[in-house]
């Protein structure tokens, strides 16, 4: 039976994953836009890699449940690569927290039940998790193990709680890295792993819209005073990623792994920490 790896979100690091992990593989391009797949899938075709695409709505249970299917019909699920999402200057609170945090929640549950042994996932989270003031003990389980369909209803991610979008941005992520702890153990019991990326700014279509959206100062400002003193690219993240679904990394799972340059060294200890 084929293999068939899952790229969810097939942007500029989903494609450089994809080339790592996709050789001699079915290689399944989803994302909102199927245009966008196609896209994708011309490049992966041309390259010499076996492609399909479908359209996916990660805000959708149905539509995840959906592309589950479409996938179990090429052949063996071994692998997903999670890069879909919302950032803080394309949607409001909510929007973020139904795509971003429920939307992952979903994925992981719905792939973990069918995932391949021997099989592994990514999920591209971001390193504004990791400066979101720590949460308590009893919060981080509640986004860890509450049931994905009751996410959203949990008190500290109300409208009252979550007031602008960088905060649901970075609670959306923290989530993401919870999850793939708790997941890990579900998954493990498949023989199967699955574990998180945290990229700092990588220069991706996204990223140069962020450099000149409202938030732009702040970007070129992290980018100029971190320790790594410029931007990442997607092949430097598929390089870690494709250690962490292959056989070298197979004794890694359950991790969130912070790859920015040193950015959040910097916001906690260094020339960007908050006056």
């Amino acid at each position: 039976m084929k293999e068939v790896v899952v790229v969810i979100g097939p942007g500029s690091i989903g494609q450089a994953i994809a080339r790592r992990v996709g050789a001699g593989k079915q290689v399944l391009l989803a994302d909102l836009r199927e245009e966008n797949a196609l896209s994708a899938a011309k490049v992966l075709s041309e390259a010499g890699f076996e492609v399909s695409t479908a359209s996916v709505d990660i805000a959708s249970r149905a539509s995840i449940e959906q592309l589950v299917e479409t996938a179990k019909g090429l052949g063996s699920i071994t692998g997903l690569v999670h890069a879909a999402g919302v950032s803080p200057s394309q949607a409001p609170p909510a929007t973020i927290l139904q795509v971003d945090l429920y939307g992952t929640a979903v994925v992981l549950e719905v792939f973990g039940n069918v995932i391949a042994r021997g099989g592994s996932a990514v999920v591209i989270a971001s390193q504004s998790g990791h400066r979101l003031p720590a949460l308590t003990p009893e919060h981080d389980r509640l986004l860890a193990l509450t049931p994905a369909d009751a996410l959203l209803a949990l008190p500290m991610l109300q409208p009252a709680e979550v007031t602008d979008p960088l905060h649901a941005y970075q609670i959306s992520k923290r989530c993401n890295a919870l999850r793939v702890k708790a997941e890990a153990v579900r998954w493990g019991a498949r023989g199967a792993r699955v574990n998180c990326i945290s990229p700092g700014i990588v220069m991706t279509p996204l990223a140069k819209d962020e450099l000149t959206g409202p938030r732009g100062a702040g970007y070129r400002r992290m980018i100029a005073l971190c320790p790594a003193g410029r931007a990442g690219t997607p092949d430097e993240i598929a390089h870690l990623a494709a250690l962490l679904m292959g056989a070298d990394g197979g004794f890694i799972t359950g991790s969130d792994f912070l790859i920015d340059g040193g950015v959040t060294a910097s916001y906690f200890y260094g020339a960007l920490a908050p006056a």
